[in-house]
């Protein structure tokens, strides 16, 4: 039989089998093959054959893992190996937020790093936009500016932007729609609201949502483990009509996402507007973009083709994967 993991901590998951029955697994023998180590071996959204307990119809063992579409990781610094969120994914919703926790580009830059390296499709959300527009009334027009324009180079780079809010509603209806009939994970850092979010999709889910810590201005980790959650979705985003459905794969907040098996000269790859610039610098693929003459890229930043900003950002991760000092 067959089941898709639906959540997992050590060696105990929940599996949603075939015969729509949930069981709590283990891994027969406790290891499971693979090409690598992993801080976790399954992540939801994970296909595995199982076997049902004899004794215990609630209860089975996991055999082996089918091939996956893709996966979502982040090096792990604790456990000094990769860590997967999630597998089997249609999209990458990356949500961040204007304020409360502040806007932060370099996490989002990190984290569609990492997709481009997935192959899989990143959205980004920023969600409590109702705060965005609250700071051009408070005086604080500049940095309205600035998370404006940072959105609007992710737009021109050819990622879906979208500017929401699960407190007034704002931009949902197109949110859902994307969403519906597809697998989506929510990765971003704590107290960006993608419990709440999910909250308002489905109103017969009820996830906890944390209060911001007044010091930081950082979230609480409500969600302690990624989950696998099907969502019937609200009639109010889908002009009435009922059982539209959507997956979403809820990952615990991260402070700081660290980029896995992506080495600092092969970083430019995965900004998509270097892409077209690698190997016809003088000094081709040797060249480290910094102060090398007849530098294909910097002639691009200079040419408007790279923004200053994604160029800045790019110099900053290459620098963090070089010297293992990574910001939060």
């Amino acid at each position: 039989m067959f089941g898709t993991i639906i959540a997992g901590t050590n060696n105990l998951f929940t599996v949603e089998c075939d015969d729509e029955v949930v069981r709590s697994c283990t891994i027969k023998g406790k290891v499971l093959k693979a090409d690598k180590r992993f801080y976790n071996p399954i992540a939801p959204g994970d296909v595995v054959e199982l076997e049902i307990d004899p004794v215990n119809d609630e209860k089975g063992q996991i055999l082996s893992l089918k091939e996956r579409k893709n996966t979502f990781l982040r090096w792990n610094v604790k456990g000094r190996c990769p860590q997967l969120l999630a597998s089997n994914l249609d999209y990458l919703i990356l949500v961040t937020t204007p304020d409360e926790p502040p806007f932060r580009p370099r996490f989002t830059d990190r984290a569609l790093a990492q997709a481009e390296h997935q192959g899989i499709t990143p959205v980004v959300v920023c969600n409590k936009w109702d705060l965005a527009e609250k700071m051009q009334t408070d005086g604080r027009e500049e940095e309205f500016e600035e998370i404006e324009r940072r959105l609007t180079i992710w737009e021109e780079l050819g990622y879906k932007v979208l500017r929401i809010s699960a407190k007034t509603g704002e931009g949902m209806t197109e949110f859902a729609e994307l969403l519906e009939n597809h697998l989506s994970a929510f990765v971003g850092q704590s107290g960006v609201g993608k419990s709440s979010l999910i909250n308002v999709m489905d109103n017969t889910c009820v996830l906890k949502t944390g209060s911001l810590s007044q010091k930081y201005g950082r979230g609480s980790h409500t969600t302690t483990k990624g989950t696998l959650i099907h969502l019937t979705l609200n009639e109010t985003l889908t002009e009435g009509v009922q059982g539209r459905t959507a997956d979403i794969i809820d990952t615990p907040g991260i402070r700081r996402f660290v980029l896995d098996d992506i080495e600092a000269d092969d970083l430019a790859l995965y900004f998509r507007e270097f892409e077209p610039f690698i190997g016809k610098c003088k000094f081709g693929l040797g060249c480290k973009h910094d102060s090398e003459p007849e530098c294909a890229v910097r002639k691009a930043v200079e040419e408007g083709k790279i923004t200053e900003e994604r160029y800045d950002s790019w110099k900053r991760i290459s620098n963090e994967i070089r010297t293992g000092s990574w910001e939060d």
